[in-house]
């Protein structure tokens, strides 16, 4: 056995000490705040966007769809250039193209212009995205930053969606929907200042890797025939030919990616990241999670205008409360509760306060009052994410090595998408047939009898939400690892590279 005993490398100020890398936390919680705020700040624009450019009630799911469709289907090979190019040109190159697709889409002066420059930001948020997650991954490797850091950006990435609402509500009713796009400039224009200072470059030992140009165009198109898909369910119907033949299409092309990945000298996703018990769970957890989100904010949303006659600021502020318990349960799951009891525990744990919430959301009718029957479940859901989150993120980059932290790091995000994807547009339809089933029940069609519908299709989709989160509950505690089993939550990304990292010598024995 040998001894290496590592010396101080960070000093206490500047962009490497401690102070240093909070501040990078900072940055990158911009950026991931940006990028989520974009799934959702967006949507309640659009009665105004299409107002103000004239495009049809069919053109206007284009909006939506092109930023995802773009987003989806580009995350792994963003993931890949940000390990191949450099996480910080990377994460720069990112925030400066989301910001510029940004101010295209709000100078927009056609339904064209603007689908192309949601498409773009969508293609740069594939960049973003998962390198901002890959710099948190290997910028924090104490373990108890690491957790704390984690905590902060996983509240982000939970409650991003609610802040979303609030911010389109608040921009579209005082400004115009045009601010929805440009409040990304502003964002951008500090994460990257806070980029260019406190973001490192990273070493690099060895050769530069080969992209595999195979598997990007296996994958990509695999994601965007997936969320295609999906996306099509949701407004053409799982009858239709186009939806089902894009679905075949995914599942064909991502066999052929699996088998490509298995013989490529330089494969884009080393199977080993995704085939770890630990990460398969994480990403597993992330993907059933997000279907939940999905379906929590869209039709809360539509019940509390629709149904209780919400304006949009009001619905989102409606929200906060949950925000504040996501980020509460956040921050207890990463300091507290995860360290002493691990993701076996913690996301199972979630899941089944999830399944709770959204039982209790079954029991919303035309009668019910936000504080006595809106309130309670959506703080419970907030406390859910929180514990689910921040443990699965953490979990699903842990143990991965730093040539391949922003690939994994992808495949979080990826994770995210395709849930959210599936989420709505599996939710909506069900919701559909619901509202349809109960109207050929109650006949004559009065307003009363539409609003009882409505109420009922929302229900149906809780439901079939809460089934979401009971198996991702089952799913978990079947598949994460019993703390001493692998890695724990206190591990960090290389561990010989952590201890050189840490502000005190250490002794590193092989």
């Amino acid at each position: 056995m040998s001894s290496v005993s590592a010396t101080p490398r960070r000093a206490a100020n500047g962009p490497n000490g401690p102070s240093g890398r909070w501040w990078t936390l900072t940055t990158v919680a911009l950026a991931q705040l940006m990028i989520v705020l974009d799934s959702t700040v967006v949507n309640i624009a659009l009665p105004s966007a299409q107002t103000d450019l004239g495009f049809s009630n069919a053109d206007r799911q284009w909006i939506v769809t092109a930023y995802s469709l773009a987003f989806g289907s580009l995350l792994l090979l963003g993931g890949r250039l940000s390990d191949l190019i450099g996480r910080k040109i990377t994460f720069v190159v990112g925030l400066v193209g989301f910001a510029v697709a940004s101010a295209l889409g709000g100078a927009a002066d056609s339904f064209g212009t603007l689908v192309g420059a949601r498409a773009l930001q969508g293609a740069f948020g594939a960049l973003l995205a998962p390198t901002a997650l890959a710099v948190l991954t290997t910028t924090f490797v104490i373990p108890r930053e690491r957790a704390r850091a984690f905590g902060v950006f996983g509240a982000i990435a939970g409650a991003g969606g609610a802040v979303g609402l609030l911010l389109g509500g608040v921009l579209t009713e005082n400004f115009s929907w045009r601010w929805t796009l440009y409040i990304n400039v502003a964002i951008a224009v500090v994460a990257v200042l806070g980029a260019l200072i406190f973001v490192t470059p990273g070493d690099r030992t060895g050769p530069r890797p080969k992209l595999d140009v195979p598997g990007t165009l296996l994958v990509s198109g695999a994601l965007f025939s997936l969320v295609y898909g999906f996306s099509n369910a949701e407004t053409d119907g799982w009858g239709a030919t186009l939806t089902w033949g894009l679905l075949a299409a995914a599942g064909v092309l991502l066999v052929a990616f699996v088998l490509w990945q298995r013989r490529a000298s330089h494969p884009l996703l080393p199977l080993t990241i995704v085939l770890d018990r630990n990460r398969g769970a994480a990403y597993s957890s992330v993907l059933i999670a997000g279907a939940g989100m999905f379906g929590i904010f869209l039709f809360v949303t539509y019940f509390l205008q629709s149904s209780l006659g919400y304006t949009p600021i009001r619905t989102g502020i409606a929200f906060l409360p949950m925000i504040a318990m996501l980020v509460l349960a956040a921050q207890l799951s990463t300091n507290l509760l995860a360290p002493r009891l691990g993701p076996k525990i913690m996301v199972p744990f979630g899941m089944v306060l999830g399944c709770a919430g959204m039982l209790y959301l079954t029991r919303l009718d035309l009668d019910s009052t936000y504080a006595a029957n809106v309130l309670p479940p959506l703080m419970i859901l907030g406390f859910a994410m929180g514990s689910i989150m921040p443990a699965s993120m953490q979990t699903a980059t842990l143990g991965v090595e730093r040539q391949f932290a922003g690939v994994a790091s992808a495949m979080v995000n990826t994770s995210q998408q395709v849930g959210g994807s599936i989420g709505t547009a599996l939710l909506n339809t069900l919701a559909a047939s619901a509202t349809m089933t109960y109207l050929a029940e109650h006949r004559p069609t009065t307003p009363a009898v539409a609003a009882e519908a409505a109420v009922h299709s929302y229900a149906v989709a809780y439901a079939w939400g809460a089934s979401f989160f009971a198996f991702g509950a089952v799913l978990a505690a079947c598949l994460f690892r019993r703390r001493g089993q692998g890695l724990s939550l206190g591990s960090p990304v290389e561990p010989a590279a952590a201890q050189v990292e840490q502000r005190e010598p250490v002794a590193v024995h092989q």
